[in-house]
Parts: C-alpha cells; structure tokens; sequence
C-alpha cells in the first residue's frame, strides 16, 4: 500500500513550465505519478509515495513555479497498491 495524492490546481498553470516543474519537483522527492494540462486552463497531478514528502509536494503545489499563479488547489487523498513507477509528464 501507498499514500497518493490527487491534486487540481487553478489559476494560471499553463504556459508557464508547471508540468516540467511539478516532475522535477515530484522527482526530486522521490514521488510517482503522473501530472498533466486539462483542456479547461487547469492542471491536474497523481503523486504516490511517503506521506511526508506528499505533504510537501501539496505545498509546493500551492505555489508552483514562479511565473504560475495558483488560485485554487482541491487535494484527495488515497492508500492503495501503487499504479506508477516512475513520474510522467502527459498531454
């Protein structure tokens, strides 16, 4: 079992390297996922790893990279048998 983290992130997210960002970031911290652009200017990331360095990453999240704006952020929360091995940039 692993702790994962949904995240929905808001505001503007595209078009400043959030994606590269969050999987340098997501890879930094040892986390697997995936993260990418939804067609409505949003964001959206799976993370799957130690509870600790997910808290970190929903942090970072919050944020973003420095020319990302982010107005809402919606979590969810999971534990269950991995679906990733490695962290993906999509679509």
């Amino acid at each position: 079992m692993v702790d994962r983290l949904y995240v929905h992130i808001e505001g503007r997210v595209q078009g400043v390297g959030f994606r590269y960002a969050t999987q340098r970031e997501a890879m930094r911290r040892g986390l697997c996922g995936w993260v990418r652009n939804c067609r409505d200017g949003s964001v959206e990331a799976e993370f799957e790893g130690g509870k600790e360095d997910l808290l970190e990453m929903l942090e970072w999240c919050r944020e973003g990279p420095s020319f990302a704006a982010v107005t809402r952020l919606d979590p969810r929360w999971e534990a269950g048998p991995p679906r990733h091995d490695a962290f993906y940039v999509r679509g």
